[in-house]
């Protein structure tokens, strides 16, 4: 079974939208992605680790633990998708887009043509440069399939 790691935004519903349109075309693999609960993931350390009175530690101490989280699952990946949205700047995306580079896993990063300069080297990269969940489907179905 394939495994793929869905990184970026966390504004939209396109993991969704992929995992929906994976089903639909019966392919077999196993998604994971990190903490979509904004609120959980900016305080998961003071959550489980005690708080604190400066945001800088506090904001620390959630994003080592989610680190733990976010690296464990780009190494068990066969494939990382990063999204790259419109609204906000994504440092955490463009973070996971260069570790699974370093790991040398196979990369398909997702934006519209507007930030094509600003990412240029993230989509230099990666493995496909894509502009919607239907072409990240059509690849992840032709890795599988070795079709269309």
């Amino acid at each position: 079974m394939l495994k793929v790691y869905l990184s970026g935004e966390i504004h939209t519903d396109w993991r969704n939208e992929i995992i929906e349109k994976c089903k639909d075309e019966n392919l077999e693999i196993k998604f994971s992605s990190p903490t979509t609960d904004h609120e959980l993931s900016d305080d998961v350390g003071v959550n489980i680790l005690g708080s604190e009175n400066n945001k800088f530690w506090h904001d620390n101490k959630s994003a080592k633990i989610n680190a733990i989280r976010t690296r464990t699952a780009i190494e068990k990946s066969d494939i990382v998708i990063v999204r790259f949205g419109e609204k906000y700047k994504q440092w955490n995306a463009a973070f996971d887009a260069g570790y699974a580079a370093a790991l040398n896993k196979s990369l398909i990063i997702m934006h519209n043509e507007e930030h094509q300069h600003a990412l240029k080297e993230i989509d230099a990269a990666s493995h496909a440069v894509t502009k919607n969940v239907e072409e990240v489907v059509k690849i992840l179905k032709y890795t599988i399939n070795g079709k269309l």
